[in-house]
């Protein structure tokens, strides 16, 4: 296994300064995603901001080929949602927007739920309990806890409620590169995997189903979806391990209390 690169002060600085870039753009289009936008829409939108407001590079466009800024996934795509002209969100839909951001060299990954309008409480709850389950993990995080810790935090809250866990999709360690080590499971077994210590930097992302775990990849090579039809949820912070616990370092200003 490749080693975990530590992060100095420096360097979390600028993913400080990253993140708050990152956090900002969710804000901008909190009053763009509506019903009647189409998913490419959101995307050349957010593209715009990063790109001209914010003076940032948009990290997804062209890496591992992929063409656009950001992930949209719909009700019972589970991640990699492609943006289409011809996808319009309508009311009672559920939306994942997914999107890193680079500025001065380091990478933050974030995403957000998104309610169309009025939806069935049963996908308002399948998003409140995945926002639970997320900070459930992330409450954990600290030196010398383990990432088995962070996973089984998130298993335990979804399982409490009747959901499921996707296995196949995880978080990752984050900094220069999109994907580092470590790959961070969210489900596990307490006091297993590697131990957290201060200077690592990752993402906790848990893809929670209202159905069954099962997943399957689409033609297109991108996108994922529950094999049962049912609906997905997922919410995405990037975190850094502190000396006395964790720094959420794309905090979006409507959960700072």
């Amino acid at each position: 296994m490749t080693e975990v690169i530590l992060k100095s002060a420096e360097d979390l600085q600028l993913m400080r300064e990253s993140g708050r870039l990152l956090a900002s753009v969710f804000n901008y289009l909190d009053n763009q995603v509506t019903a009647g936008i189409s998913t490419m829409d959101i995307n050349n939108l957010a593209e715009r901001y990063i790109v001209d407001h914010l003076n940032a590079r948009p990290a997804s466009k062209g890496q591992y080929g992929y063409q656009y800024v950001l992930n949209t996934s719909v009700n019972h795509v589970v991640c990699h949602g492609v943006p289409s002209d011809t996808e319009k969100l309508k009311t009672g839909d559920i939306l994942n927007v997914d999107i890193t951001l680079e500025k001065g060299g380091f990478i933050t990954d974030s995403s957000k739920m998104y309610i169309i309008g009025d939806v069935p409480p049963f996908a308002k709850r399948l998003v409140d309990k995945t926002y639970e389950a997320m900070w459930q993990g992330i409450r954990v995080v600290k030196p010398g806890a383990t990432l088995g810790d962070v996973g089984h935090a998130i298993q335990k809250h979804a399982i409490k409620h009747g959901y499921s866990v996707v296995r196949e999709y995880c978080g990752h360690g984050i900094g220069r590169e999109m994907h580092e080590e470590p790959q961070v499971l969210h489900y596990g077994q307490p006091g297993k995997g590697l131990t957290l210590r201060e200077g690592m930097t990752f993402t906790i992302e848990p893809m929670i189903n209202q159905g069954k775990a099962k997943v399957k990849l689409k033609k297109d090579g991108w996108t994922v979806v529950t094999s049962d039809k049912k609906l997905s949820a997922q919410w995405e912070h990037t975190i850094a391990v502190t000396p006395n616990g964790y720094e959420v370092l794309t905090l979006r200003d409507e959960e700072r209390i």
